[in-house]
């Protein structure tokens, strides 16, 4: 009897904790995972993937602490999933065969299914008539883009190679879909810290862009109010994400996953009569894929791997880029606000970065606080779609270059 009971002591994942080399790193994570449960929950940041996240961590650092080999995610299938000299290099008939339920989601993943499934519902929810009736949005959500290549140039610095950096800085573009795809090709061991940290700064635009927002730009230029936007006509609408699928895959090929399912997306809803399956890509389908992306991304944070001075990097890397990106957002419209003679606040610049609709929101926002009468919402959205375009597009370059 005592034998027995010493023996379930010693196998519980609490005496782990103190047994096992990396037990505390798992603790950690634990408590970490109960931090970003309640940021989903309680401050609402980007519940609907926070909260799957969280829980994948949760479920694969208690699963490595209670004595189960860790039922649901198996790193050590991973690492021979991903050693170009395992017999099991890219063999996802081995993961399917040893690997546990978290395993069989991650797939979906590596596989890029997941990412490219969000951009259909994506597509199918956004309205490029702000960027049709303005192109020149489209310069605003390329200048959005400068702190994608900022952070690159900066993790070369520190020591990261070249698939690494450009994982890290296309946390830049501040579209969580589009840093995943390309770290599953180019840095899958780094996906952990860099989803967490692209998706939190998403979640964290309302404090982050409007003090560069207001150093950037003067009072005078908050408060100019912008002339409506021309009605876009239907037959556009529907051209244009044909003419927009077939320029730019042509141009940079790897961008097909990501700009193909965006346009194919938007067809749907603009066709007028695929609105059955326009309603799926935006309802059903988000929906499903969210969960299963949170919880499988989730689950690579695992203690050992994810408690390490390359975390701290990426977080502080991912800040950095975000920054630069909506810098680089609101000098262009700065510059489009001299050449126009004043008739373009700059602040939809900042705009440029691919958060769709966050972006544009604190554009009106902090417009709305020095002119109440200012409405810049639908002129912010049209960078703030150009920025969606824009991130694939450098996401495409950064798989050209480096995949």
């Amino acid at each position: 009897m005592l034998s027995s009971l010493a023996s379930l002591v010693t196998e519980s994942g609490f005496a782990a904790v103190f047994l096992m080399a990396d037990g505390w790193k798992n603790l950690v994570m634990i408590a970490i995972a109960c931090v970003l449960l309640y940021l989903g929950i309680k401050k609402q940041y980007e519940p609907l993937l926070m909260v799957g996240i969280a829980t994948g961590c949760l479920l694969a650092n208690v699963s490595a602490l209670g004595g189960f080999g860790n039922a649901l995610y198996h790193q050590e299938l991973w690492n021979a999933f991903l050693d170009s000299t395992s017999p099991y290099h890219h063999s996802y008939g081995y993961i399917m065969a040893n690997g546990g339920l978290i395993d069989l989601l991650y797939i979906g993943v590596k596989a890029g299914i997941y990412p490219c499934l969000i951009f259909i519902g994506i597509g199918a929810m956004t309205d490029f008539g702000p960027l049709i009736s303005n192109p020149t949005s489209l310069l605003l959500g390329a200048a959005a883009q400068f702190g994608v290549f900022f952070a690159f140039f900066g993790a070369t610095l520190l020591g990261f190679t070249g698939n690494e950096a450009a994982s890290i800085g296309i946390i830049g573009g501040a579209d969580g879909p589009t840093a995943i795809l390309t770290t599953t090709r180019l840095a899958p061991h780094l996906l952990g810290p860099i989803a967490v940290a692209a998706y939190s700064y998403m979640a964290l635009i309302p404090m982050i862009q409007p003090p560069i927002m207001n150093l950037l730009t003067t009072e005078k230029m908050r408060k100019v109010k912008m002339e409506q936007l021309r009605e876009v006509t239907k037959t556009e609408k529907i051209i244009f994400p044909i003419v927009v699928t077939i320029f730019i895959v042509l141009l940079l090929p790897s961008t097909a996953p990501l700009i193909g399912c965006l346009m194919f997306g938007n067809l749907l809803k603009e066709t007028g009569c695929t609105d059955r399956l326009s309603d799926v890509a935006q309802n059903a389908l988000m929906n499903i894929v969210t969960l299963f992306l949170g919880l499988s991304v989730g689950a690579t944070m695992v203690g050992s791997n994810f408690l390490n001075i390359q975390t701290i990097y990426i977080v502080i890397l991912g800040l950095i880029a975000f920054s630069f990106s909506t810098i680089g957002g609101l000098l262009v419209g700065r510059l489009m606000y001299r050449l126009s003679g004043g008739k373009i606040n700059p602040l939809i610049g900042s705009a440029g970065v691919s958060a769709v609709p966050m972006a544009a929101r604190v554009s009106q926002r902090v417009g709305q606080k020095a002119n109440p009468s200012n409405f810049l919402l639908m002129h912010a959205m049209g960078p703030n779609v150009a920025g969606v375009i824009g991130s694939a597009i450098a996401a495409g370059f950064l798989l050209s270059v480096f995949g």
